[in-house]
């Protein structure tokens, strides 16, 4: 069967991002063996696989790169591009995947128990929701450090949750100079919460202490209350951990950063959906200033177009909603945590693990994660009720 792409979609810079992610999908598939198509393709929307996400090294779904061809695999990286801004998919594929291979050698290139190798820039899957040609559709592609997840409409498309991490966070490279692939995120949010006043520290530090991993972790929906959740329930089937010696030395880490937070800052730092922290109306001119470039840091992820959209939604008359909050320490290298929250838009970013060496951040939309309003307007257009979720084909 060869998947062709119905009808065109019209786009800001001629060549949309939706039509590209539509034409690599489809030439993705094309180069898949039946078996292949089968593993890496799911009905739509099956809600329950598709809003099943993890940025662990366990099974994430759908097809690995690791059982593909070098031609699949780049048709793979294609699609994976066509969500990604340059600058991004520089991020996704040397600083993420590519930061694999430090990771194994900081870790002396341990292997994981029934296996032969642990850390691995190939350990990466896709999974495709859906026809291509037929919106709407979906698209995943995650494994360790990372989870894109795309809901793509006729003329929308929903990036949220967009997760991604490095370990470790800074490298050394030769001549004294230092890899620091999220340092921008550090950076801004640094800068922001040492630019405040007394008065406004005293509204935007929630705990001295930082959480051990980003609160609302991998959630599927952000249905509050929400605190860190058990290190065990981030892995796809808990009763097969791939490591439990590692996970278990990985819980008693998380326990003994979360002691240093008090009860109150414990309860300070869930996630009850209600915004915590600063309001940007409390901030000054430059200070608010600081706050959108740092919203723009994780925005600059996406293709213009795609970015231009989330930036109205997030930036336009929502910016003055936008709350800033913070955790831990302001020194680099120590254990340090931030949120910005507004009516479509959470950031988390959390560096603690590592010795404050190893960044997690997320981005999501409170709202309408997996593109929950982009279906939802589909379906009422067509007058259809939303239908259930399938299964695995």
């Amino acid at each position: 069967m060869t998947w062709g792409v119905a009808g065109g979609i019209a786009g800001e810079n001629g060549r949309s991002t939706l039509l590209a992610m539509t034409e690599a999908a489809c030439q993705l598939l094309d180069v898949l063996d039946d078996e292949q198509r089968n593993r890496a393709g799911y009905p739509f929307p099956a809600e329950a696989e598709r809003r099943s996400w993890f940025y662990v090294p366990t099974d994430h779904g759908g097809l690995s790169l690791l059982d593909c061809r070098p031609g699949q695999r780049r048709a793979v990286l294609r699609l994976v591009a066509t969500g990604l801004s340059p600058a991004g998919y520089t991020q996704v594929a040397a600083a993420t995947m590519g930061h694999e291979l430090i990771l194994e050698r900081l870790e002396q290139f341990r292997a994981r128990p029934g296996s032969e190798r642990f850390r691995d820039s190939l350990g990466y899957s896709v999974s495709i929701f859906g026809n291509p040609s037929e919106a709407p559709w979906s698209w995943r592609f995650g494994g360790h450090h990372l989870s894109l997840n795309y809901t793509v409409g006729a003329d929308a498309a929903s990036s949220t949750p967009s997760f991604l991490g490095v370990d470790p966070a800074e490298s050394a490279l030769p001549g004294g100079a230092t890899l620091r692939p999220a340092g921008a995120l550090e950076d801004l949010g640094r800068e922001l919460v040492r630019s405040l006043s007394p008065a406004q520290s005293s509204v935007a530090v929630l705990a001295e202490g930082a959480p051990p991993d980003i609160v609302t972790r991998n959630r599927p929906t952000l249905d509050p209350p929400l605190r860190v959740a058990a290190v065990r329930e981030l892995w796809r089937d808990p009763a097969r951990l791939p490591d439990k010696a590692s996970v278990a030395r990985l819980e008693r880490a998380y326990a003994a950063t979360e002691s240093l937070i008090s009860d109150e800052g414990r309860q300070a730092l869930s996630w009850t959906g209600e915004a915590v922290g600063i309001v940007a109306t409390a901030l000054t001119a430059d200070q608010r200033e600081i706050l959108h470039a740092l919203v723009r840091a994780y925005l600059d992820r996406l293709p213009d177009d795609v970015a231009h959209i989330e930036a109205g939604r997030v930036l336009g008359t929502a910016a003055e909603e936008l709350h800033f909050a913070w955790a831990g320490s302001t020194e680099p290298r120590h254990p340090h945590y931030y949120r910005v929250h507004g009516p479509r838009l959470l950031i988390e970013y959390d560096n603690t693990q590592r010795d404050a060496n190893h960044i997690h951040t997320v981005w999501r939309d409170p709202l309408a994660d997996f593109g929950a309003d982009l279906l939802a307007e589909h379906y009422a257009r067509h007058h259809r009720p939303f239908p259930q979720a399938g299964t695995h084909s």
